[in-house]
């Protein structure tokens, strides 16, 4: 495969902008008394909550693709710091859901706030038609990237 072909390149692209954003992530992780997968956990209940998702145990367990006892490790931790709630679903009692804390988005917003509003100034200079191209490809590679992680 051509190294320099303009497919190649943007997969090294997206390389170097994964790895910075992960290099974020645990840069953030180790400033709060995190492991990278609590990060992880946090970003997958706050998609879901944006998605109206109802995110439980066993649904996050897949995301992270932790066994029963690890995810219930996960979520006693980020309990007892207070960075998510359990409660019970009013539609069935028997099962929990998940919900971030008020704190732990705080917290992300103020570390990762600034980023954000550099990603989100830098779409500014794009006309519409334009992001809309890069949405569909980034929805193409994420795609890809799920394709891939379940083979």
């Amino acid at each position: 495969m051509d190294d320099q072909s303009p497919g190649m390149r943007l997969v090294h692209l997206l390389r170097a902008v994964t790895v910075e954003f992960e290099l974020l992530g645990a840069e953030f992780a180790a400033r709060h008394g995190l492991h990278p997968t609590d990060v992880r956990a946090l970003i997958h209940l706050l998609d879901a909550a944006r998605a109206g998702t109802r995110a439980t145990p066993g649904w996050l367990g897949e995301q992270l693709r932790l066994n029963s006892a690890g995810t219930t490790a996960l979520v006693d931790r980020l309990e007892r710091l207070g960075l998510v709630r359990r409660s019970r679903d009013t539609a069935d009692r028997r099962r929990v859901l998940l919900e971030v804390e008020e704190k732990a988005v705080k917290l992300g917003w103020t570390f990762f706030g600034p980023v954000i509003g550099e990603v989100v100034a830098a779409a500014e200079g794009f006309e519409a038609g334009e992001l809309e191209t890069v949405r569909r490809f980034l929805t193409a590679v994420l795609e890809s990237a799920g394709r891939a992680r379940s083979v």
